[in-house]
């Protein structure tokens, strides 16, 4: 079966899922919810050539609104398990009762790796990080301060007040976290000079679920956040963008170096997009670029971390045991 016929094939399957998922009365967890994303998520992983961009306009539109659906069902999920872990005493000690925590063990690990490997180039381990869209369940910053950065204090930002009632709930009990978690009720777009506090920020690839939102997030971050600091992105690749928006790395020029990207070929669904903010931004029009490549992406300041894609920054890792 060739390339197109198979593409066909994704896109008639995701687009039944779609009609599928559409008509559910609600996203909260159940039997059916549960069956029907499990087999979005699977149809989605395999690798897959497909260019997202050159989908019809009425593909376009179903994809659009299916990672809003998306993004919907892991926000039930996550504050389902968040309550959950809650009522335990200590909320830390039973995180594996969340069914995609090792996936957060994993794409922690990878993130971590290549922080590592271009944040310190010219400094020590980050002091600060700020997480943006941090959510209930707050499992990339606890994951990364339990085993990766473990004298980093991570100020957590989500516009929902009540997910972070639920997220703080969660580090309450242990003595380290609870010092070394901070969570803020904002508006990222409201947040200004305290951005430039943070030597890391993560972006969580659902802040932003459409490219225009996204471009916003991305460039308010840019204007306040201080000259060298990291900025790490979620994107999606291949049929994987039918589940969480798209970074085009063209929309980080002017402002941002792009370091190096990596797309997982495993069952973790999230690209890693690392750049770092420029000393003198360069002023791009966004309005009235031509589609670009990995080529065309501006290369690194420092010398030792040229841009590159991973092979597989996991195969000399050590995995996290339990």
């Amino acid at each position: 079966m060739d390339s197109l016929q198979q593409e066909s094939i994704l896109i008639e399957q995701v687009c039944e899922i779609y009609e599928k998922i559409s008509k559910l009365e609600t996203l909260k967890p159940s039997k059916d919810v549960n069956n029907l994303f499990t087999q979005l998520v699977l149809m989605c992983i395999p690798h897959s050539s497909i260019n997202i961009d050159t989908l019809p306009s009425n593909v376009q539109e179903i994809r659009s609104k299916l990672i809003k659906l998306c993004g919907e069902a892991e926000g039930h999920l996550e504050a389902h398990f968040s309550t959950l872990l809650g009522s335990f005493e200590n909320p830390l000690h039973h995180l594996d009762v969340f069914p995609y925590y090792s996936n957060y063990l994993k794409l922690s690990l990878l993130e971590y790796n290549i922080l590592n490997q271009h944040y310190s180039c010219t400094k020590e381990a980050p002091k600060r990080v700020a997480f943006v869209g941090s959510g209930p369940l707050p499992l990339t910053s606890i994951v990364l301060a339990s085993y990766h950065l473990k004298d980093t204090v991570f100020h957590n930002y989500d516009i929902d007040n009540s997910a972070n009632l639920m997220a703080s709930r969660l580090v309450s009990s242990d003595p380290d976290l609870s010092q070394r978690m901070v969570f803020h009720t904002a508006d990222i777009m409201n947040v200004t000079d305290e951005l430039k506090n943070y030597d890391v920020v993560f972006l969580a690839a659902l802040v932003g679920m459409d490219i225009e939102k996204k471009v916003e997030v991305i460039e308010h971050l840019a204007k306040y956040m201080s000259p060298g600091a990291i900025l790490m992105l979620r994107s999606a690749h291949g049929a994987r963008a039918f589940l969480y928006p798209v970074v085009d790395p063209e929309v980080l020029q002017g402002e941002f170096d792009v370091l190096s990207i990596f797309h997982p070929d495993d069952d973790v669904v999230n690209s890693v997009v690392i750049t770092r903010k420029i000393e003198d931004p360069v002023s791009i029009d966004r309005h009235n670029h031509h589609e670009a490549g990995i080529g065309s992406i501006i290369p690194s300041s420092c010398k030792h971390c040229e841009f590159q894609a991973f092979n597989n920054p996991l195969c000399c890792m050590k995995m996290i045991h339990e």
